[in-house]
């Protein structure tokens, strides 16, 4: 069984959209984060979370997904989000990376634990809230951190998932991307009478690696990069319409992703406008 975890959250269609698996297709703008925050790696500036605050506003997106945070950061990106939508429901859930040496959680320099997180806008007209989250099964063993998942439903429509997957080894993360695509999404979409997935994280796996991230992604599901490691992959029933990698501005070492997605329709991938 697949353990219930973390805060209340949901995703968003934008307002006045109809809602997926109804009538026609919905639409939802996604970004995806890796802030480097913990205050520990060498990439660390102190400027991502102010950062992605700016992003978020110039961006709007419904759905944002990120990596490499502190707990409290949270909150801070969840006040953005909401100040883009006033008139939604906003919230955020967090899962924590474990420490292998304590067997507890690992933790950012300022004690807060550190791992993944998502904050989503709300639909409140048919969301059924379920926030599930673990840790991969294949773990390098050399690394103490333990590198975990997170995902969110949306209604009977859509489930929202996160993941940092190992940079210590290329088949350790090749493994984590291949568990949580054909066994986790598989077995939460199963619960929820088949709703569709959309996955964006660090996956420290690229379009032509060595391994290829391509290798772990099911023939059936479209995925789209910034070019490097970040990824967003959908499952069937949902397709990307364009996408763009956003600067950070030297506050993290990755830029941010974005994607527009359709929920229950088709489109050609293409840039995503300013």
């Amino acid at each position: 069984m697949l353990a219930v975890v973390g805060l209340l959250v949901v995703a968003a269609l934008p307002a006045g959209s109809s809602t997926a698996g109804a009538t026609g297709p919905t639409t939802l703008r996604m970004l995806q984060m890796n802030l480097c925050n913990s205050g520990r790696a060498g990439c660390y500036t102190g400027r991502a979370v102010p950062e992605a605050v700016e992003v978020i506003a110039a961006e709007t997106p419904d759905v944002v997904t990120v990596n490499e945070i502190c707990r409290d950061d949270l909150p801070v990106l969840e006040r953005a989000l909401a100040a883009v939508h006033p008139r939604g429901t906003v919230r955020s859930a967090f899962q924590a990376a474990g420490d292998r040496p304590s067997r507890s959680v690992t933790r950012c320099r300022n004690g807060q634990p550190f791992g993944i997180g998502l904050v989503a806008r709300l639909d409140t007209r048919d969301a059924r809230p379920d926030v599930r989250g673990g840790i991969h099964p294949t773990q390098d063993l050399a690394d103490p951190e333990e590198r975990a998942w997170l995902c969110l439903r949306v209604g009977d429509a859509l489930h929202a998932c996160t993941t940092h997957l190992a940079n210590t080894s290329g088949a350790v993360a090749l493994a984590q991307c291949a568990h949580l695509l054909d066994t986790v999404l598989p077995e939460i979409r199963r619960g929820a009478g088949y709703a569709s997935a959309v996955l964006g994280g660090d996956l420290n796996l690229s379009r032509g690696g060595a391994p290829d991230v391509r290798s772990c992604v099911p023939p059936d599901h479209v995925r789209v990069d910034d070019g490097a490691r970040q990824q967003i992959v959908t499952t069937r029933g949902v397709t990307i319409c364009c996408h763009r990698a956003v600067g950070m501005r030297g506050a993290t070492d990755h830029p941010a992703l974005l994607a527009v997605l359709t929920v229950g329709g088709t489109a050609v991938d293409g840039p995503v406008a300013p």
